[in-house]
Order: structure tokens, then C-alpha cells, then sequence
């Protein structure tokens, strides 16, 4: 189930034929999903609500062969792994992986292992990007579960086809206090604005449930906690230690990819918009808040042999987009990253974890009785 099965349009610009970030060519996503075990928290047993996913930017060697791209912090309690050499070279090099906060050593080890298998015995280095958002409201996270294989895994199976909510790196995740996870959408341009495509996959993990806003209307204000309880007051009855986070102590990964002729600089700026789709939704950024993006272009190939090491040109010859003409992707950009965020809330399935802590899925019939009544919801209603 996705926002558009119930009516819930975002925006006014036309969604790829996916509806994914899958759209842009080439790009593929692919997860690993853990899900083990019920009852009291032990550690390094469960239960275990957590997993790993991977998007892969390209059909090509993504070792080898790096696309253009840039990143943005809107807050910085979190961790994205690698965009120092992005910021720095304007390249990625290799596929992005997603995952809880104390998996994020593992996952980065295992496509370290993965490029190096792809290069055989020819020497590299290799500085991945690994995004992570925190799930030890549901997840035993200190077990430290995510194995090597299990990125494997998920770069083995990546395809077009992308599943949302309770998957991979969104297994164990809360968005705005109802089962968040993983969510992505996608715009196409018509062809006299470019007639590229923009794609947006989110890890969303963050916020506060009366601050929830879908296409403008005041969703979490309508579906209260006196309604639907919070997880994160469920763990507060269990919690052991001082950690006192909430959902203002959550995060969000937004990865946005194009195959519009991008330069470093462009994609930069178009890693600085998600922030107003989030902005939409009603993050304000908190304090304890990791809002972390990347965005890449694959609109210009082999541009640096050898991810950079050894290539022997002196120039590449590359095409961008003229800053002038940028707006459609920027506007793209917004309004994917604010579909995607609620097509993970609506693809999120109620999900109990470690103590018998609740995550609640946003209930679809009062969804859209909510929408309907602000007359934001299109189509038959549900039966």
C-alpha cells in the first residue's frame, strides 16, 4: 500500500512510471530485513528488529566507476559516512548502504570487502557511504546483528523493484511516533523542462507525532496518541539507564538520485532540498536529530576512470544542466522527498519488538478520513 492507493496525490508534478527512486536508469535498490524473536531485551540475543539496505547507483561497475555527486547536513546527530571525499572530489565511488547506528562499522567493512572482490588482486582504497538511523526502540541494537553477509545479500538481490515500510534498514524505525522504515517516490520531467527523472529513497526515523503534516493537513493532531499510543512512551515504562531519547532523538537518510547532466556544485544544492520536504512533514530539525542527504547525477559516465586512481587522460569531456534550468529538480526533488517520507508511513506495518514495545502503523481508513474531510484525498474510498 502506497499514499497514491489511498487517494493521496503530493504535489503537481507527474511520479516515473514506479513511482520510485528505481525510475532514474540503472539505479537499483536491494535489503536485507531481520526480524527475530519476541519478549524482554536480552542483548546479543533479541529481539531483533533491524536489517541493512543498499541502493546501487548505476548498471555499470560502481567500483570503478564513480558518477558526480554532493551532500548536505539540515542537523548533524548522525552519521553518513564518506561525504568528507564527496565534498572534497565530487565523486561516489560505490553503492550506499543504510542501516541501525551500531551497525554502521559492519556494513561500511562489507562494501570495503565487496569493491575489493570486484578489483581482484589490483590495489585501491575505498571510502564507503553508510547512512544510519537509530531503532533501539524496537531493535536489540546493541546485539549488533547485521552481519557481512547480510549486505551481501541485500547487494545481491538489488533490483528495480523497491519494498517500503518494515524493510532493510527501515525495519526497526518510528516516523513521527506511527511504524516508520523505508519510503521512496519519484517525479519525471516533462521533456521541454529536461525530461529527466528525480528519485528519492528516505530511512525515516524522526518526529513527533502532533507536528505530522501530509500534504498540509494536520494528520498527527487528528490521529493523537489518545488514539494510537506512542511507542516511544510504551518504552519509557522499560527503559534502563539514562538514555531518555524520544522522537525528537530520531533521523531521517534522504538518498536523491537523477540522470540529469548534474556538476558537484548542482548536486550539492540538490542535496540541500529535502530539508523542505522534511519541513513540509513537520520536522523542524531537532536538536537530536540526524538529517543526513546524498544526491548523485548519472548523467555523466566515466568521468574518472578507476574511481580516480590511475587514468591515464588529461580531460574528460562532461555536459551539465544550466544553473538558469535547475528549478524543475529542485522542485522534483521536494516534492518526491515529502511523498516518500509518507509512503513509507503508509507502507509501515504495526510491529512489536524488544519488550513488548509497540510501533503502530498509521491507520489507512483514518488516513483518509482525515484527508478527505481537508479534501485532500482522490479516488473511491476504501472498502
Amino acid at each position: 500500500m502506497r499514499a497514491r492507493d489511498l487517494g493521496i496525490e503530493i504535489g503537481r508534478l507527474r511520479p516515473g512510471a514506479l513511482n520510485a527512486i528505481t525510475d532514474v536508469p540503472g539505479v537499483r535498490v536491494g535489503h536485507a530485513t531481520l526480524i527475530e524473536g519476541v519478549g524482554p531485551l536480552r542483548v546479543g540475543i533479541g529481539p531483533v528488529r533491524t536489517g541493512v539496505t543498499v541502493i546501487v547507483p548505476h548498471d555499470g561497475d560502481i567500483w570503478r566507476e564513480p558518477v558526480f555527486a554532493g551532500c548536505h547536513r539540515l542537523n548533524g546527530n548522525g552519521e553518513l559516512t564518506g561525504l568528507e571525499w564527496i565534498r572534497e572530489s565530487g565523486l561516489l565511488g560505490g553503492a550506499i548502504g543504510l542501516t541501525n547506528t551500531h551497525s554502521v562499522g559492519v556494513v561500511h567493512d562489507a562494501l570495503v570487502a565487496a569493491a575489493a572482490r570486484s578489483r581482484g588482486d589490483e590495489e585501491f582504497w575505498s571510502l564507503p557511504v553508510v547512512g544510519e538511523t537509530y531503532d533501539g526502540a524496537l531493535n536489540d541494537m546493541n546485539g549488533f546483528h547485521v552481519r557481512p553477509e547480510h549486505v551481501d545479500a541485500a547487494l545481491e538481490i538489488a533490483s528495480s523493484t523497491v519494498a517500503e515500510g518494515n524493510v532493510g534498514g527501515g525495519t526497526g524505525m518510528i516516523c513521527h511516533e506511527f511504524k516508520g522504515g523505508i519510503g521512496t517516490a519519484s517525479r519525471s520531467l516533462d521533456p521541454l523542462r529536461g525530461g529527466w527523472t528525480v528519485g528519492v529513497l528516505v530511512q525515516a526515523n524522526y518526529g513527533r507525532r502532533e507536528l505530522l503534516r501530509i500534504d498540509g493537513v494536520p494528520v498527527g493532531r487528528e490521529i493523537s496518541r489518545d488514539e494510537l499510543p506512542s511507542a516511544w512512551d510504551q518504552l519509557d515504562g522499560v527503559r534502563r539507564g539514562a538514555d531518555r531519547s524520544g522522537p525528537e532523538g530520531g533521523s531521517i537518510i534522504v538518498v536523491v538520485a537523477t540522470d540529469a547532466p548534474l556538476l558537484p556544485h548542482q548536486c550539492a544544492r540538490l542535496a540541500q532540498r529535502p530539508s523542505l520536504g522534511l519541513g513540509r512533514m513537520g520536522s523542524y530539525a531537532s536538536h537530536g536529530s540526524g538529517d543526513l542527504f546524498i544526491a548523485f547525477a548519472t548523467g555523466n559516465r566515466n568521468v574518472s576512470a578507476r574511481a580516480g586512481e590511475s587514468d591515464p587522460r588529461l580531460t574528460a569531456s562532461v555536459s551539465m544542466v544550466v544553473d538558469a534550468q535547475i528549478d524543475p529538480l529542485f522542485e522534483a526533488t521536494v516534492e518526491a522527498t515529502e511523498e516518500a517520507i509518507v509512503n513509507a508511513l503508509v507502507a509501515a506495518e504495526t510491529m512489536t519488538g524488544r519488550d513488548g514495545v509497540t510501533a503502530h502503523a498509521l491507520p489507512h481508513d483514518r488516513l483518509r478520513e482525515v484527508m478527505s474531510r481537508y479534501a485532500r484525498a482522490r479516488g473511491p474510498s476504501l472498502t
